[in-house]
């Protein structure tokens, strides 16, 4: 058996397999709770646990054969009309669920010697058989069952809680488990464990509990609880505070806690995989070609070449035919280089579909994650689900994953009011959420969209005074889409209620933070009592973009056509200057303007005549770059710059063109940073209004830089 272990592609074949029959499971859990029972639906669950228990059996991974055991057997009992189901039974199977993507990775990291627990849900499973469960699963764990260290400590969460995680620690946030013991003689021992979750709240971010302490009894005897957080404090930081915090406990401990990883090399060779349909159409069954995302990679980097070189000798070509037409051989040549042209176009759809994936693996997600959320706050909440067989690069559905998890969450808690208030406000009572995901031209737009309380900007504003995110003189002078934008401050929150649910001022920061690494844009509309709406504008891959050349001065340049909204001409004397900061009013929108002459210091092109502006948009920001002249479009290649010239302020990398000449790839994200500091820094909204003598309050309520 050992030897099995060593074997990657056998490993990668059972991890491939048990991914898809847990997908299976999730979805086939969620029917039989929102459906009842069917034959059809326990005969799906009850296939995808057998399937499961005989692949691990066959690899000797002994944990994850009891626990699939036990669930068959079960659902056996279910199938044969000997078992009724219920919640119980279903929150123990998802239960299950969770431990066994648990014992998946587990299993890519140390095989079978893992050291997840599935004794618990095993017996519980039993039990269930036995007809005794009703009876022992009205008893909580005691915290003080386990004296286990913190190396084993495992907390059970779904993959959006660690998804968030994982999040923060990119971010810059430590990842911490505080261990409380309560004072035996503490009265209401569940409310203490409730009050010191908010205390913990107010010093980093809970995510978790065990055990849960939303779910503990009034009576309960628990003493000690391990709470999951996130904070930018340090463990001896955090445990000082919390001593002189925490009231009736006797101790209190905090270390680091670390996620997991799954094998990376055994992930890599089971990311991708390309389908081949079978020649029988009536089998459901297909071939599939597991290949190493790394080879794809390198193919798609070749391709990026032959796409340069193809470019090249089109050019050469159309020069050698201006200087030669009468030579047949030229036509040759050109028809040669059309055709290869496009074969090269082919196969570089052909490699990038390969990377393609359908956004409904990263849509299957949510079904799940929408019935926890709802359970643990009594919330009623429709999903809608729209697109999912909308494709996109595999590592952009990688990187947009935990954005679109922390925004899903935010709008669960915070949108989407309970049962009772819509009622009182004229609404059904159950709240509806709609995701949806669409091509448009070389984009895919992701909208999520809520029909909650919307966000109130008044609490916005005054929350960014109070954490000292903005000063009240500039919070006088926001207009409405600024306001808005003050969600993705780092540390913003404007909640008051007790959740392990949403952070505190974490999430919409790292949303930000990734729509900016891969040059995309978000935006964001309201309205107070009627709900909230995301929409987020990407790329369709990073390999090879569509970019716009320009020229500044003689130097040609390009930007990413996903980060233009759109280009102008204007005359130059609509151009005004505050504070040395040049600006420009387009369709009543104000935007901050960058010159690239003065940045890269080339001489500028002094005209009264007019002047192209391109509009750039980055996540949440909007700004003009003044450019020379419009050359056109062009897929361009991205080339890092590499360790011998290193890192180039407003440069993020370089394209070879046709003739053999390079381009400087303008850095947006940077350029954005750089704008939107000078911009809050000197406050020069309110003085653009005054220097153009238009009506200030017009210019508050317009999308300014910021803006949609």
């Amino acid at each position: 058996m050992p030897g099995m272990y060593e074997d990657s592609e056998m490993i990668g074949a059972f991890l491939d397999e048990v991914e898809e029959q847990l997908q299976l499971l999730e979805q086939g859990i969620l029917d039989l709770e929102q459906n009842g029972e069917t034959p059809s639906v326990i005969q799906k669950i009850f296939r995808a646990a057998h399937t499961l228990k005989g692949s691990s059996a066959a690899i000797g991974y002994d944990k994850m054969t009891s626990l699939t055991h036990e669930m068959e057997n079960v659902l056996d009992k279910i199938r044969n009309n000997s078992l009724s189901i219920n919640i119980a039974i279903i929150n123990i199977l998802f239960k299950c669920l969770d431990c066994l993507r648990l014992l998946k990775e587990g299993f890519g990291e140390n095989k079978n010697d893992t050291n997840i627990e599935n004794s618990e849900l095993v017996g519980e499973l039993k039990l269930i058989l036995t007809n005794q469960f009703e009876d022992q699963t009205l008893k909580l764990p005691k915290g003080d069952s386990s004296e286990k260290d913190n190396e084993e400590l495992a907390f059970i969460l779904n993959d959006d809680g660690k998804s968030i995680m994982e999040s923060a620690l990119k971010g810059g946030h430590n990842c911490l488990v505080c261990k409380v013991k309560l004072s035996e003689d503490s009265f209401m021992k569940a409310t203490r464990a409730c009050l010191i979750l908010s205390d913990l709240n107010e010093l980093g971010d809970v995510i978790t509990s065990e055990p849960n302490v939303f779910l503990l009894p009034d009576d309960s005897n628990v003493t000690k609880i391990n709470y999951l957080l996130i904070t930018k404090m340090n463990p001896e930081a955090l445990e000082s505070k919390a001593r002189e915090s925490f009231m009736d406990v006797e101790e209190v401990k905090v270390a680091s806690y670390k996620i997991k990883e799954v094998d990376k090399k055994v992930n890599k060779a089971t990311e991708t995989s390309i389908e081949i349909s079978s020649s029988d159409k009536n089998k459901k069954a297909s071939r599939t070609v597991r290949v190493d995302i790394e080879r794809l990679e390198e193919m798609m980097n070749l391709v990026g070449e032959m796409v340069i070189e193809q470019t090249r000798i089109a050019q050469v070509g159309n020069v050698l035919h201006s200087r030669y037409s009468s030579d047949s051989t030229i036509d040759d040549l050109l028809g040669i280089s059309n055709h290869v042209s496009r074969v090269v176009s082919e196969l570089q759809e052909t490699v990038m579909k390969a990377r393609m994936l359908p956004v409904q693996q990263l849509f299957n997600r949510f079904p799940r994650m929408i019935r926890d959320l709802s359970q643990s706050l009594n919330k009623q909440i429709d999903l809608n689900l729209e697109g999912g067989d909308t494709e996109m690069d595999r590592t952009i559905i990688e990187e947009i994953t935990d954005p679109l998890i922390h925004i899903i969450r935010n709008s669960v808690d915070h949108g989407i009011e309970e049962p009772e208030l819509r009622e009182k406000r004229g609404k059904a009572l159950k709240g509806t959420l709609k995701i949806r995901a669409f091509h448009q031209e070389n984009h895919v737009i992701i909208s999520i969209a809520d029909d909650g309380s919307g966000l109130n900007l008044e609490k916005i504003k005054d929350s960014a005074i109070r954490k000292k995110v903005i000063t009240p003189e500039k919070a006088a002078a926001l207009s409405r889409s600024e306001n808005i934008n003050l969600i993705f401050e780092t540390g913003l929150s404007t909640t008051e209620n007790i959740s392990d649910v949403s952070g505190r001022g974490v999430g919409m920061d790292i949303v930000r933070s990734h729509i900016d690494k891969l040059n995309g844009i978000i935006d964001v509309e309201t309205e107070e009592g009627k709900g909230t709406a995301f929409t987020i504008k990407l790329p369709l891959t990073l390999a090879i973009l569509t970019g716009l050349l320009v020229k500044i001065h003689q130097e040609i340049y390009a930007l990413p056509m996903s980060n233009i909204v759109e280009i102008v001409r204007i005359p130059a004397s609509e151009i005004s200057s505050v504070k040395k900061q040049s600006v420009v009013v387009i369709r009543d929108r104000i935007h901050p303007l960058i010159w690239l002459h003065d940045y890269f210091k080339l001489p500028r092109k002094k005209s009264t005549k007019n002047i192209f502006i391109v509009v750039i948009g980055v996540a949440e920001k909007r700004f003009g770059i003044v450019v020379d002249k419009l050359i056109g479009n062009q897929e361009i290649v991205v080339k890092p710059l590499g360790s011998y010239i290193g890192k180039v302020e407003g440069v993020s990398g370089a394209t070879i063109l046709g003739d053999g000449s390079v381009a400087c790839i303008l850095d947006v994200v940077g350029l954005s940073r750089m704008i939107s500091s000078k911009i809050v820094e000197e406050n020069i909204i309110l003085n653009i209004a005054e220097h153009n003598n238009l009506d200030v309050e017009k210019i508050k309520n317009s999308k300014t830089f910021g803006g949609n």
